[in-house]
C-alpha cells in the first residue's frame, strides 16, 4: 500500500512476504529513521538508538547495547534483580489476596523498577496517590527527572572513583572518556541511550503480560492447562526460575500467541529509505517512509488458521520464534533495526507470567463471566487494553512459600 502523508511518500507492508522484502532483502536500504518531531524532542535530538538515523553513531550505539547491556553474560548478571523484583511483586499481590486487583498498576511498577535497576543501578520512580488516598501507579515524569539528576551524581562519582561498570550508566560514563571511541558520547547521547531501555522495557513488558492475563481469564481452560504444566514441570515446592522456561512449551506458546494477537505496537517504528530501490517489482524512491503493520500480519488468514481465536496450541511443535526470522511473527521487529533487548523482554514476560500463574488462583470480580471480559484495544505508542484487567487473586501455596520469596527482596 502506498500513501502520502502531506508531501511525504509512505508505504505500508501488511504481509509477511512484503515485510521480508523490506526488512531483510532490502534491509540496508530501509535501515534509517525519518526525522520526526517525536525523535527530536523526546530523544535529545535523535541521540537514542530508536530514532537515531542510520550511520556511525547508530552503529556505535547498537554495539554498546549488544555488547554491554544486553549480552547474554550481562543479562545473567542481572538475574538477581529480576528475581528480587518478582519477589516484591508477588509479595505485594499476596498482601492483596481476596481483593480486586488492577494488574496494570502492579505490573508497571515491577517492570519500571526492574529496568531502572538494570540500567541505572537503583529504583528511580515515584508512586502517586489519588484524591481518596488510593494507589494510582507510577509517575514516569518523576522517574525521568530523578534519573537525570542521578546521572549527574553518578558522573561525579565516576570521576572520583575507578569503579568497575555495573550498569549502563557506569558503562556509558566510562566510554565517554574513551579516546578510541569513534563518536564521542555527549551528555545528551548518554541520556538518550539510558532512556531507551527504560521507556521501551517498562510499557512493552507490562502490556504483553496484561494481555496474556486477560486472555487466560477469558479462556479458563487454557489457564488450567498452563497451571497443570507448571505443577508437573516445576512442582509446588518452589517458584519458577528462568532456567525452567525452556521446559514449559505451553507457557511459551501462550506468550507467542499473545504477541501474535496483541502486538505491543500496531505498526513497527517507521523506517526510511536512504536510496532508490525496487521492491517486489515496485520502484521505491529515496526518502520514503515504511511502516510494517504487524497487527494485520498477526491476523492474516493466509498465515494463521482461525486467526481471531486465542489458541496457543498453534505454536506447539512449530519452530516459529520471535527473533525476526519468521516474518509472520515480529513482536521485536527484524533486520538491522530489530530491538536489541528482545532476550531481556522475553525473560521478563515469561518468568513473570509463569510465577503469577504458579503462585495464584485468579477469578474475575463481581460475578463477571469469562465470555464477558472486555478485550477492546486502545491505540497509542503501545496498543493496550482500553479498560485495565482486574482480578481477584488467592494464593495457591502455603504461607512459608511467600515468606521465602519475600526474603529474596529484602
Amino acid at each position: 500500500m502506498q500513501l502520502k502523508f502531506g508531501s511525504c511518500p509512505v508505504v505500508v507492508a501488511s504481509s509477511p512476504e512484503m515485510a521480508k522484502e523490506f526488512l531483510k532483502t532490502h534491509g540496508q536500504a530501509f535501515a534509517s529513521r525519518p526525522a520526526h518531531a517525536a525523535g527530536k524532542y523526546t530523544s535529545y535530538n535523535f541521540s537514542d538508538l530508536v530514532w537515531a538515523p542510520y550511520g556511525p553513531y547508530w552503529r556505535q550505539a547498537r554495539r554498546i547495547y549488544l555488547n554491554e547491556l544486553f549480552s547474554p553474560n550481562r543479562l545473567d548478571s542481572y538475574q538477581y534483580i529480576r528475581v528480587e523484583e518478582q519477589g516484591a511483586l508477588v509479595s505485594r499481590l499476596r498482601g492483596l489476596s481476596g481483593t480486586t486487583v488492577v494488574m496494570r498498576e502492579h505490573l508497571t511498577r515491577y517492570t519500571l523498577t526492574s529496568t531502572s535497576r538494570m540500567t541505572l543501578g537503583d529504583k528511580y520512580f515515584s508512586e502517586f496517590i489519588d484524591g481518596r488516598g488510593g494507589h494510582r501507579g507510577v509517575s514516569w515524569q518523576s522517574c525521568r527527572g530523578c534519573w537525570t539528576s542521578g546521572l549527574c551524581s553518578a558522573a561525579c562519582s565516576h570521576r572520583r572513583l575507578d569503579i568497575v561498570p555495573k550498569d549502563l550508566v557506569d558503562v556509558l560514563l566510562h566510554l565517554a572518556d574513551d579516546p578510541a571511541l569513534e563518536i564521542k558520547l555527549t551528555t545528551d547521547c548518554i541520556k538518550g541511550l539510558i532512556q531507551d531501555p527504560i521507556t521501551g522495557g517498562t510499557d512493552t513488558s507490562e502490556v504483553t503480560v496484561e494481555w496474556a492475563i486477560s486472555e487466560l481469564m477469558k479462556h479458563p481452560f487454557i489457564r488450567e492447562k498452563a497451571v497443570e504444566e507448571l505443577d508437573r514441570v516445576v512442582g509446588r515446592g518452589r517458584w519458577v526460575e528462568e532456567e525452567d522456561i525452556p521446559q514449559l512449551p505451553y507457557l511459551n506458546a501462550i506468550v507467542k500467541e499473545t504477541m501474535r494477537l496483541h502486538p505491543v505496537a500496531t505498526l513497527l517504528p517507521p523506517h526510511l529509505s536512504i536510496e532508490d530501490c525496487s521492491v517486489a517489482g515496485y520502484d521505491i524512491a529515496k526518502g520514503t517512509t515504511l511502516f510494517v503493520n504487524v497487527w494485520s500480519i498477526g491476523r492474516d488468514p493466509r498465515c494463521w488458521d482461525e486467526p481471531l481465536l486465542f489458541r496457543p496450541e498453534r505454536f506447539l511443535g512449530e519452530k516459529i520464534d520471535v527473533k525476526g526470522h519468521h516474518f509472520e511473527l515480529l513482536p521485536f521487529g527484524s533486520g538491522q533495526r530489530m530491538c536489541p533487548a528482545y532476550r531481556l523482554g522475553m525473560k521478563m514476560i515469561q518468568s513473570t507470567l509463569a510465577n503469577l500463574l504458579h503462585g495464584f488462583d485468579c477469578r474475575l470480580p463481581g460475578g463477571v463471566k469469562p465470555e464477558e471480559v472486555d478485550m477492546e484495544e486502545e491505540y497509542g505508542l503501545t496498543t493496550h487494553r482500553k479498560i485495565p484487567i482486574a482480578v481477584v487473586m488467592e494464593p495457591r501455596f502455603p504461607d512459608h512459600m511467600y515468606e521465602l520469596l519475600r526474603s529474596t527482596c529484602n
